[in-house]
């Protein structure tokens, strides 16, 4: 018999991932979200049960994939009762989170006779939606291959990294790297603004140079005409960013650019602008758009400024 799926965290990427493997056959047993609004809303779609108690979920499933926003928030899930009768339970975390925090989850979990694997995901909503997600997996092996049924069907690639929060060093990496290439392409859009460049013919140029990158597909045109509807905001950038310095700081390693890029996304959200997907960045660089923030306000008002 399949394997019932619950899933903490359906927000839009979780809201996908349910509607996905409802789709592909699989028993979405139960669902829990810390708003419960959205929580009804998606178990009313789906037929399934809208948990206000964690331990509901885990009754009712067996396996628990959990899409959250941070360490805190799974620490607290996992000390909230989701581990509650959990013996022969997976769990399979798919936040971008610390590695340590998976590190912490795993054991947790072993302890209460169940499994988990890190899914950490390099993809965005519509992707979800399509079950065509890139996945890196951390965790015990037979966590994995237990797994590795249901992350198919999410995923177009599916890949092992190797034991708990290594997955999560890898997709802090990708993530840093990705937000110093979104930053750049904001520094350099704006100013080809300024210079009175064709920014059309600009994006036509880098595309075909050393200047090209996934993030010039994906947000270029975005950070031309301003439109920044949220698929991955810029205060997960900043949250992400900061994964991979302290990573760094532990390792006795310098990292300027990540450094530099996480204080850009500090200040959008200084600015208000948290919210808004991470091509918002060319809010702070494009000419007579920047947004003055908390702190450069002060240092403005000051005579002789």
């Amino acid at each position: 018999m399949p394997e019932r799926i619950g899933l903490v965290g359906v927000g839009r990427m979780g809201a996908n991932m349910a509607r996905r493997l409802k789709d592909c056959g699989y028993e979405v047993s139960a669902i829990y979200d810390s708003n419960g609004a959205t929580a009804e809303s998606l178990g009313q779609e789906l037929g399934c049960t809208a948990a206000t108690d964690l331990r509901v979920v885990t009754k009712a499933s067996d396996i628990i994939i959990t899409v959250v926003s941070d360490d805190k928030a799974m620490k607290q899930i996992y000390g909230g009762g989701l581990l509650s009768r959990a013996k022969g339970k997976l769990f399979v975390n798919c936040a971008t989170i610390s590695p340590e925090v998976h590190v912490w989850v795993e054991a947790k979990a072993e302890k209460a006779g169940a499994q988990a694997l890190e899914a950490c995901m390099a993809s965005s909503i519509p992707q979800a939606r399509q079950g065509t997600l890139y996945l890196m997996c951390g965790g015990k092996p037979e966590a994995f291959e237990r797994a590795r049924p249901i992350l198919e069907k999410l995923a177009a690639t599916t890949k092992y990294i190797g034991g708990a929060g290594k997955a999560a060093e890898v997709k802090a990496l990708v993530n840093m790297v990705m937000n110093i290439n979104t930053a750049g392409l904001a520094e350099g859009l704006g100013l080809g603004h300024a210079l009175g460049l064709d920014l059309a013919m600009l994006r036509e140029v880098f595309s075909q140079t050393g200047a090209n990158s996934r993030v010039l597909q994906t947000d270029g045109e975005d950070m031309q005409n301003r439109e920044h509807s949220c698929f991955f905001s810029a205060a997960h950038a900043a949250k992400d960013s900061g994964i991979a310095l302290k990573l760094g700081k532990a390792h006795g390693l310098n990292l300027p650019l990540a450094a530099a890029t996480k204080k850009q996304y500090d200040r959008m959200i200084a600015a208000g602008l948290g919210e808004l997907d991470k091509s918002g960045i060319a809010e702070l660089t494009f000419k007579e758009r920047a947004p003055m923030v908390k702190g450069e306000q002060a240092s403005a008002d000051k005579p002789g400024n």
